[in-house]
């Protein structure tokens, strides 16, 4: 086999939930185990750091694993979904899992896959275990898939587990209300593991409280002793933008970091991030005030982070984000509408079918052109279907189906000074060409 067969084995042998959606989803980690232990366990071999929540995981993965890496320790780091390369999900200080050893997993382990018929993602996550096994590493930052109790990561028994936040997203998976997807979330939180929670929610404290005691294990609310406020931004002597934020409260030893991703709603995420420095620093790890400051500044450089706030051009500044959700695009238009004065605001969208959009274009600004695009995969809704619902909600546009033809045609009709902005979709913004 040769990486571009062995991908297809993935990607068409095993269901994909990126790709089909529910009929992959499985509450269920029998095959998760059954396959680590085929593996030899690999999972029990590295400490790890294990992060669930709605918004906000994927920033707080690359972060910690920025840090650690600039703390000297071989960091591993695995997320999901990728945007241009499968590659993307299985890291090691920033640098992605080869070709051949994805190729030699298959090869390898082919038969029993067959025969086991694990989804796409649960094979996805037992190679990463066993490839950070295999290569020695020092750390691993685990990023959850879709909730936490079932996710097929949550085989791990981490040093930290972190939850991010709790929106909603995935209910027909999670539940219908926050306190159930808070239940869903809190599955991952062990026995006597500390656990920090990013941001404090009344409908979801009191799940975790429960959950925490049920567990022994020790909880922190990193937002009630942590603040992080926007303080503009600053050229550093690399040469590069960066957001400066002051930081406030009983438990930060630091006043002041800057961090190189751009968009308003890291905010939200700082405290669990320093609250889990704080943590990790308690249990023995050596990382020092330079260290945390270099990882905070090079997020990008150090892991590769794509599609988080990300400037693809300016004149017109044109902008993409993954997020999707209700919370993530309302943080989105939030920071759009700081940086539109008199210009016109292009907004190219797409989403995918099983969404809330109504929700969504709710939040959606009325004043801004919308170009109207879909991902080039089974989940995407037509994008005449998502421009005929918008119009309900007042919002009008025109459709261009491909999404870099979409996102030309915004730009041909922009002038210098207007802002575009393309996502709506982790799909969409995985598809910009120069991403």
């Amino acid at each position: 086999m040769n990486y571009q067969s062995s991908l297809e084995f993935l990607f068409q042998a095993l269901p994909m939930f990126q790709r089909v959606g529910a009929s992959a989803f499985k509450k269920d980690l029998s095959n998760t185990l059954k396959l680590c232990e085929h593996l030899g366990n690999p999972q029990n071999k590295f400490k790890s750091i294990h992060i669930a929540g709605t918004n906000g995981k994927g920033s707080t993965a690359h972060a910690l694993g920025s840090v650690l890496q600039e703390a000297g320790y071989v960091t591993g780091l695995y997320t999901s979904p990728h945007l241009k390369s499968f590659r993307e999900r299985i890291k090691i200080n920033g640098i992605e899992i080869p070709e051949s050893e994805v190729v030699n997993f298959v090869k390898a382990h082919k038969d029993y896959l067959l025969e086991l018929k694990p989804s796409f993602f649960e094979m996805t996550v037992a190679l990463s275990f066993d490839y950070f096994a295999r290569m020695g590493i020092d750390y691993a930052v685990i990023e959850t898939g879709m909730g936490g109790r079932f996710d097929s990561t949550n085989v791990i028994n981490p040093i930290l587990s972190i939850i991010t936040n709790i929106g909603f997203d995935h209910e027909q998976f999670l539940g219908d209300s926050l306190d159930k997807i808070a239940f869903e979330k809190a599955g991952i939180i062990k026995e006597k593991v500390p656990v920090i929670i990013g941001q404090s929610q009344a409908a979801t404290t009191e799940v975790f409280q429960n959950k925490a005691l049920e567990k022994v294990a020790p909880i922190t609310f990193a937002d009630q002793s942590i603040h992080a406020r926007f303080n503009g931004y600053s050229e550093d002597s690399d040469g590069k933008n960066r957001v400066v934020y002051e930081i406030e409260g009983t438990s930060s030893y630091i006043k002041k970091v800057h961090l190189d991703l751009l968009g308003n709603y890291q905010s939200k995420n700082l405290p669990g991030i320093l609250a889990s420095i704080n943590i990790l620093k308690s249990q023995g790890l050596l990382i020092d005030q330079k260290q945390l400051f270099a990882g905070l500044a090079n997020i990008v450089a150090n892991t590769g982070l794509k599609g988080r706030w990300q400037t693809l051009s300016t004149n017109p500044l044109t902008i993409c984000d993954t997020g999707h959700n209700i919370d993530g695009i309302q943080d989105i238009v939030a920071q759009l509408l700081t940086l539109k004065n008199d210009q016109q605001l292009y907004m190219v969208l797409g989403m995918v079918k099983d969404k809330a959009h109504d929700k969504v274009f709710e939040k959606l600004p009325k004043e801004a052109r919308y170009v109207f695009c879909e991902a080039d995969q089974p989940r995407s809704m037509p994008a005449e279907a998502l421009k005929n619902l918008a119009a309900g909600f007042g919002l009008k546009g025109t459709v261009v189906t491909e999404v870099n033809a979409a996102l030309a045609y915004a730009r041909g009709k922009a002038k210098p000074e207007d802002l575009i902005f393309i996502g709506g979709s982790t799909f969409v913004v995985a598809e910009i060409n120069d991403l």
